[in-house]
């Protein structure tokens, strides 16, 4: 069960960094596409802020899960150090639980905000609801909590092993 858990996991992980990288590929196309239609050709382009805006957006939800799968967000370096593997478990335990409860209070709000956004239509862009960018919260917030386990499952510490 665990190794199944965990080979969902790797390839959610992926997906998501994968869709983050292309998100970040996006918004620096549609930058380089806003500098020369706006300095070269003199006639801007404004739809493309607001695609930038969006675009980044998505790519921090959506890279959120490799960093805890990583153990790179929530960390007790310190404590973690001194503490024995008993301890070290307990910590383990405590850190996922902290960041599930704060990725929950994430999908919730972003589950709302994107129900909310479907009356609302983006500024530059008319015909596309702000659901569309609400929509991040809870997705990334999903592909967060399988990593947040399969760390918890199988802690990487890649920061904390790097520092040493």
């Amino acid at each position: 069960m665990k190794d199944q858990f965990l080979k969902l996991e790797q390839v959610s992980t992926g997906i998501a960094t994968v869709l983050a990288c292309a998100m970040l590929a996006i918004a620096a196309s549609l930058g380089l596409f806003q500098i020369l239609t706006r300095f070269v050709l003199e006639r801007p382009a404004e739809w493309t802020e607001v695609l930038i805006r969006f675009s980044l957006i998505w790519m921090v939800f959506l890279g959120i899960p490799m960093a805890f799968r990583q153990g790179a967000m929530v960390s007790v370096d310190v404590v973690y150090r001194w503490s024995g593997p008993a301890m070290r478990r307990v910590l383990d335990a405590a850190v996922a639980l902290a960041a599930l409860a704060l990725i929950f209070i994430i999908i919730v709000w972003g589950f709302d905000y994107a129900k909310r956004g479907t009356v609302q239509s983006v500024i530059g862009l008319e015909g596309i609801s702000m659901l569309w960018a609400y929509l991040a919260m809870p997705i990334g917030g999903l592909f967060c909590v399988i990593s947040i386990i399969g760390n918890y499952l199988d802690p990487k510490r890649e920061e904390l092993e790097n520092a040493q």
